[in-house]
Formats: C-alpha cells, sequence, structure tokens
C-alpha cells in the first residue's frame, strides 16, 4: 500500500515533518507501506505560480498525482494563527476536486503551545470532511513540550493502528458503499468502518 505524508514544515529540521516521519513509521509497524514525503516548502513557488496561471508545475504536478494516487494520508501542518498554515491550504486548494474523495486520512499538527491542540478538531477536520476525505479519529496534535513524553508515543501509535486498518479495509474492497469515493455522502463513524473490516463468521 502506498502512504504519502504531506508536510508543510517551514524550517529544515522541521518538527512538522519529524511528527510525519514517526507517524509513517507508526503506520509501518502496524501494516505494509511504501512511504513517500511530501515536502511543501519546496513546492510553494509553483503553488503560487498554479494559482495565477492554472497548470501545476513539475514538481507540484508530481506532488499532486502522488496524492491522488496514495491509499492513505498522513496531513501536518505548523500552527499560524490558530488554524493551518497558508501552504498547507493552498496544496490542498490546487489538487483536483474529488481527489481526497474516500481516501483515508490522519491529521496532525505542530504548534509552540498545547492551548492549540484544538486547530485539529476546529481546522483539519472540517477541511477534510469538506474534502470527502475519510479522516481517523485520532488527531495528534505535537506542543513543544510533548517531545520526547509518554503520551505523544501513545497517540501516534494509537493514530497509526486506525489509519492502516482503514487503508487496509480499503485495499480489498471490504469497506461500507457510503465510505467510497463514488458514493460519499457523510463521514462514516470509525466504529462502524472497523466494524465493516471485521472477518464475520
Amino acid at each position: 500500500m502506498k502512504l504519502v505524508v504531506v508536510s508543510a514544515g517551514l524550517s529544515v529540521p522541521s518538527s512538522t515533518r519529524l511528527l510525519g516521519d514517526r507517524l509513517a513509521a507508526a503506520v509501518g509497524r502496524a501494516a505494509e507501506v511504501d512511504v513517500q514525503v511530501v515536502e511543501l516548502r519546496e513546492l510553494a513557488v509553483e503553488i503560487a505560480q498554479n494559482f495565477t496561471n492554472g497548470f501545476p508545475g513539475r514538481a507540484l504536478a508530481a506532488a499532486q498525482e502522488a496524492v491522488a494516487g496514495a491509499d492513505g494520508l498522513i496531513v501536518v501542518t505548523p500552527v499560524f494563527s490558530a488554524s493551518y498554515s497558508g501552504l498547507f491550504k493552498s496544496f490542498f486548494d490546487v489538487l483536483e476536486p474529488e481527489a481526497l474523495a474516500g481516501k483515508p486520512v490522519l491529521i496532525a499538527a505542530t504548534g509552540g503551545s498545547a492551548r492549540h491542540s484544538l486547530v485539529l478538531e476546529h481546522a483539519l477536520r472540517p477541511l477534510f470532511a469538506y474534502l470527502k476525505a475519510v479522516v481517523v479519529p485520532t488527531g495528534v496534535y505535537a506542543a513543544s513540550e510533548d517531545w520526547g513524553a509518554e503520551g505523544l508515543d501513545g497517540r501516534i501509535e494509537r493514530a497509526a493502528g486506525e489509519l492502516a486498518a482503514l487503508m487496509a479495509g480499503l485495499s480489498v474492497g471490504r469497506v461500507p458503499r457510503a465510505v467510497r469515493a463514488d458514493s460519499f455522502s457523510a463521514v462514516v463513524p470509525f466504529e462502524e468502518q472497523l466494524a465493516a473490516l471485521r472477518p464475520t463468521g
């Protein structure tokens, strides 16, 4: 299965990229995946040009193709002004409208303070629900003080397990019709998705 990590970190090294890498490694422990990382800072100019001329550059087109062809996504943004970054949002604005429909997505964010942890629920989750993705229940937020803390590792493992389970179910087609791209109408509770994946008899 193909797992794509979309990282909107701007610095090098980046805590946003680090969180994405840790999440991808955790998914890899739960399922066999090929991981590709899309660094949005490297695409900033092409994203801006896409808005003005309507055509993606070569690197942006490759990133769009990777995201559209992924079996699952991990998306990670730094918190800017209590929301996702403009670069992060701009990338998803230049995707094809149905590119994420029915696709499993794990949302994550980094910030300097735990006070911004609700960015997952008030900004990222509504965005990906609007894009018709299937967002796993556990989002992962990492504040500065979380690095090295036991609680972060637990959230990473739980979220990664949820994503791996959903990716595996989708890859063999054992998912309720309501969560498929051609018939997506609402976010199906994750408990129902897992129930559909469990073998019967």
